[in-house]
């Protein structure tokens, strides 16, 4: 039998998160959801997924880049927000993970003053398959949890740092 006096944590993937959910009201347990944008930083795994990648086809030049503004957040932010989220006895509800929201053509911006030697992605795409929209996401709940967003400018550099250590960039 679940007790109500401990706060238990799962890791619910979204496809399960109405039976998660059904099955927390039926024993009176309070689910806490983190939601975070786009995740980078420095890389552990061994596999690229798609934040990885989408700042890897940015570095290495593969085509145009997207016209796309996407919601960042540092790995490190997302570590931190689980285990407040764990640790606080306050803690409920949803919490969104958004250090900011920036256009591919901002993030490019960003390395070329960390990389000015490196030659980048210097052509929007036409394919409007893409497009996605600026927009903003507030993270006021996440702050108040006291996750201190690491900025998008040290995230990116910390990203192409570990992809240098893994040999995925030769920048």
């Amino acid at each position: 039998p679940f007790s109500k006096k401990f706060k238990y944590y799962f890791l619910i993937e979204s496809e399960n998160y109405d039976a998660a959910r059904k099955f927390a009201k039926e024993h009176g347990i309070e689910i806490i959801t983190i939601h975070p944008g786009f995740v980078v930083g420095p890389v552990l795994q061994p596999s690229i997924n798609l934040s990885t990648e989408f700042i890897l086809n940015l570095v290495n030049g593969a085509g145009a880049f997207p016209n796309a503004t996407l919601r960042w957040v540092d790995v490190r932010d997302v570590a931190y927000a689980h285990i407040l989220a764990l640790e606080i006895p306050s803690a409920s509800g949803r919490y969104c993970l958004v250090g900011r929201s920036a256009h591919a053509s901002q993030v490019i911006n960003i390395l070329r003053g960390h990389y000015p030697a490196h030659k980048f992605l210097d052509k929007l795409s036409d394919n409007s398959n893409l497009f996605y929209p600026a927009h903003t996401v507030s993270n006021e709940k996440a702050k108040n949890l006291g996750v201190q967003f690491i900025p998008l400018e040290v995230s990116l550099k910390d990203t192409i740092e570990s992809f240098r250590e893994k040999n995925l960039v030769s920048i």
